[in-house]
């Protein structure tokens, strides 16, 4: 299939360019398909048929003349190739994660089927999130509310951020919506991302592809990673790595748990060679109870909940829906995936 095929799977094959069927897995953990979500869906592509799809994969009806799969979080890939495998006519996934890695299967990639993501949708409420840590170390918060537990009268000297160095470990839209948050604040932001000729957000200095990551690490008092898990990132943050790390840094995960060898990082936080870890994403989630994470003081562990934000189902169904009348059109999608890149 030519790529101009796979940004350009329609129209479908009901009389008004709409997809005869669409295949539809609960968008978040816990949250299936509401009537107001089938609704903005039916008013973008009209006389469609809606299918529902576990997080199992499994279908209340057939999935015969289904072209689009609305893909939601809970839908792993072994369940997605079975799926796939049942739907001849499918041509279209939209995956409502940003990340793809469990979308790019065998099954997927020999059909050559068009894939988007959720691009941009969560940039806000991530960098909200990463800000939030930040100034909340910067200003020792949680040492304060174990004080306050106490009842133990201490102030404590705080970090101004125009005073550390923001390292930014990938600068596609959350990257840079760090860097717009952060700007009113004075930091110096500093970044690496896989094409350094391209023009950077406002107040940010490059330092170069992934190969400059040592000056980066050695640079940084706060390391924010914010890039896709793809073959060539994969525990992108090991032993070496951290070595170059700056003495007393944070590092801050909010992109995928695969960036990072874990074991290395529990050493690291142990010996405290860095000064702690904001991770919102691991290897295997939930996490295990006896994780060494659970236990170690400089580390602040939240259960995969940065992306969340009251404005990210409307935001997403606003997505989808917008693709849902290109694709009606015949005209190429947005947040297209390049499988050969991972993103």
């Amino acid at each position: 299939m030519s790529a101009d095929a796979r940004t350009s799977p329609g129209p479908g094959h009901a009389p008004d360019g709409s997809p005869l069927a669409i295949a539809m897995s609960p968008v978040f953990a816990g949250m299936d398909p509401t009537a107001a979500m089938r609704g903005s869906i039916l008013a973008a592509a009209p006389g469609a048929r809606i299918v529902g799809v576990s997080a199992e994969g499994l279908a209340d009806e057939p999935l015969d003349d289904v072209e689009v799969l609305l893909r939601g979080w809970s839908l792993g890939g072994e369940q997605l190739d079975r799926l796939v495998g049942r739907a001849p006519k499918l041509r279209w996934i939209h995956s409502v994660s940003v990340g793809v890695e469990s979308v790019l299967t065998p099954c997927v990639r020999l059909r050559e089927l068009a894939i988007t993501n959720g691009r941009g949708v969560y940039d806000q409420p991530i960098a909200e999130y990463v800000m939030t840590m930040i100034l909340a170390i910067c200003r020792r918060l949680p040492q304060l509310l174990e004080l306050g537990r106490e009842r133990t009268w201490q102030p404590l000297e705080a970090v101004e951020l125009s005073e550390i160095t923001i390292g930014l470990v990938g600068l596609g839209g959350i990257g840079c919506q760090v860097a717009k948050l952060a700007a009113p604040f004075g930091p110096r932001v500093v970044a690496v991302r896989r094409r350094p000729n391209v023009s950077a957000a406002s107040g940010v200095e490059v330092l170069g592809g992934i190969e400059a990551l040592p000056e980066l690490l050695a640079r940084s008092d706060f390391v924010v990673l914010a890039l896709p898990l793809t073959s060539a990132t994969e525990t992108i943050i090991d032993e070496n790595a951290l070595r170059h790390a700056k003495r007393g840094s944070w590092l801050i995960n909010v992109a995928r748990g695969g960036l990072v060898d874990e074991r290395a990082l529990s050493r690291a936080l142990n010996d405290q060679l860095l000064g702690g870890a904001v991770l919102d994403t691991f290897r295997e989630e939930p996490l295990a109870d006896n994780s060494p994470f659970y236990r170690l003081p400089n580390c602040i562990v939240t259960p995969h909940t940065s992306w969340s934000s009251s404005a990210v189902v409307p935001r997403t169904l606003e997505v989808f829906c917008e693709n849902l009348r290109l694709y009606r059109a015949g005209e190429p999608l947005k947040h297209v995936v390049d499988p050969e890149a991972g993103y």
